[in-house]
């Protein structure tokens, strides 16, 4: 008896990224003469896209756009004891191979991360009888999805009216030998490593910039000491750089919602 609950489909497919004219799944090398695949220099950042009160049924919402890498976030709260939870999730399409909708072992890692980036700025003694749930969705990974998410959710909670010390900034830094590529897309995070002896690795930080204080740093990799320092400082002017960006972004909103009201 035929299963009739199933829909009929073919037994092989193909994925609609080997038809595309940037198909990045094969990693290559960082650099070719100096210059990134995206026309980049090492410590430059991508374009940056940031939207806030996208999403009108939740408290705060962003949306950021780093090139190909999309995330959008929402902030809703209810009342209960004063805390913050934080949860990444992948949509199903941002990725080349396709995600579970289930949520899996990285995904609970970046939602670990998060809330560590995200707890020491929030004014947690303000509402103590609050909680405060913070939800991202990786529309589009192309690289620098946590640091991403760091950002959006950041400027998420500011416009949601959360209290805060300082706005968080995230930035992405792929080590390769002496090399640091900052905001690395996802092909240059799989490509090989050209450090003799040392493969290398990745940090993402958050910083407070008006503080000028770490909130979360998170490494993985091998490399010496002074090359993960320079990383690290490296991380922190490029998050200095893109703090003015997040103050217009909300500057921009307020000013909108004030003269619709």
């Amino acid at each position: 008896m035929p299963d009739t609950r199933r829909i009929t489909g073919p037994e092989s497919s193909l994925s609609p990224y080997t038809f595309s004219a940037d198909f990045t799944a094969t990693p290559t090398q960082p650099l070719n003469n100096g210059v990134r695949a995206d026309g980049r220099q090492e410590k430059q950042h991508r374009p940056v896209y940031l939207q806030a009160g996208l999403i009108t049924q939740a408290r705060g919402s962003a949306y950021a756009e780093f090139n190909r890498t999309k995330v959008i976030c929402a902030v809703e709260d209810f009342q209960m004891q004063g805390q913050i939870t934080c949860e990444v999730k992948f949509a199903t399409f941002s990725c080349q191979m396709r995600r579970q909708p289930v949520q899996d072992n990285q995904e609970k890692d970046m939602s670990t991360q998060l809330l560590e980036a995200l707890e020491p700025a929030v004014c947690l003694h303000k509402f103590p009888k609050s909680q405060v749930d913070v939800y991202v969705r990786v529309l589009e990974n192309d690289g620098s999805a946590l640091s991403a998410a760091i950002t959006c959710a950041s400027v998420a909670l500011a416009d949601a009216g959360i209290e805060m010390y300082d706005l968080v900034v995230g930035c992405t830094a792929k080590l390769h030998g002496q090399t640091i590529l900052v905001d690395p897309t996802v092909s240059e995070e799989n490509a090989p490593s050209t450090g003799a002896g040392k493969p290398g690795g990745q940090v993402t930080l958050g910083l407070m910039p008006s503080l000028h204080q770490v909130s979360a740093l998170a490494f993985h990799g091998d490399v010496d000491f002074d090359v993960l320092s320079q990383a690290v400082q490296t991380c922190q002017d490029s998050c200095q750089k893109l703090y003015p960006i997040l103050q217009q972004t909300l500057v921009k909103t307020v000013t909108e919602r004030m003269k619709d009201t």
